[in-house]
């Protein structure tokens, strides 16, 4: 099987969306020792034409599947799992997002988070049109005093999960939340940044005792 045919790179390189359901398969089967990419792709079709498609293979039972040749146990196991896992994504309910109005909702968000950390910790939120949060990772640890950011840190995982505009924030160890000259120059460079991508940034928050906010003081 050549490279750019093996369920796993057409995965990294294309996206889970772009395989067939026997590639996806594959690459749960490829993770079982001895199981290369050509006979997991051979035992995925196997199974799907067997168990009659998806829906038949999430009606199966262990033992069914072990009746198909090459499946043992642990691979059954693992394909009813993952199929199991499918069903239940569709069933749950979406979680309700928090909706940012203003500082006091970031906060809120990320105080119980990062105002307790002994390190400066920088945290994006990443935002919809709506202003609902998407996610809010952290994209930078730093020493007792100073984090270091590059905008192309920010902006990584906002581009990724298509943010409309992002909010950024971090704590302050010694609890003090007037911005440092450093502070305002990230602020200053990563809103450019921003400008360039067609990212918003909405605010920069200051989490220590209290809260400092970059807007609501004029420097947004």
């Amino acid at each position: 099987m050549t490279e750019e045919l093996r369920p796993r790179m057409r995965l990294r390189s294309l996206g889970a969306e772009a395989l067939s359901s026997a590639e996806l398969l594959a690459v749960l089967l490829s993770a079982f020792p001895g199981t290369g990419e050509a006979r997991a792709l051979e035992l995925a079709g196997r199974v799907i034409s067997e168990r009659g498609g998806l829906h038949g293979l999430l009606r199966s039972s262990v033992h069914e599947l072990i009746g198909t040749a090459g499946i043992g146990e642990a691979k059954a196991s693992a394909l009813l799992a993952a199929a199991e896992l499918g069903k239940r994504m569709v069933l749950e309910p979406w979680p309700r997002r928090p909706v940012i109005s203003g500082p006091q909702d970031v906060d809120a968000l990320l105080r119980s988070r990062m105002a307790h950390l002994d390190r400066e910790c920088f945290v994006v939120v990443l935002l919809n049109m709506k202003n609902t949060v998407i996610a809010s990772p952290t994209v930078s640890i730093g020493t007792l005093s100073s984090s270091l950011v590059h905008p192309r840190e920010v902006f990584k995982p906002a581009v990724q999960a298509g943010a409309a505009a992002v909010i950024l924030a971090h704590n302050h160890p010694s609890g003090h939340v007037e911005p440092s000259r450093e502070d305002r120059e990230v602020t200053k460079r990563t809103v450019e940044a921003g400008q360039t991508l067609g990212i918003g940034v909405l605010d920069h928050l200051i989490i220590g005792e209290g809260f400092f906010s970059f807007k609501e003081h004029g420097f947004l």
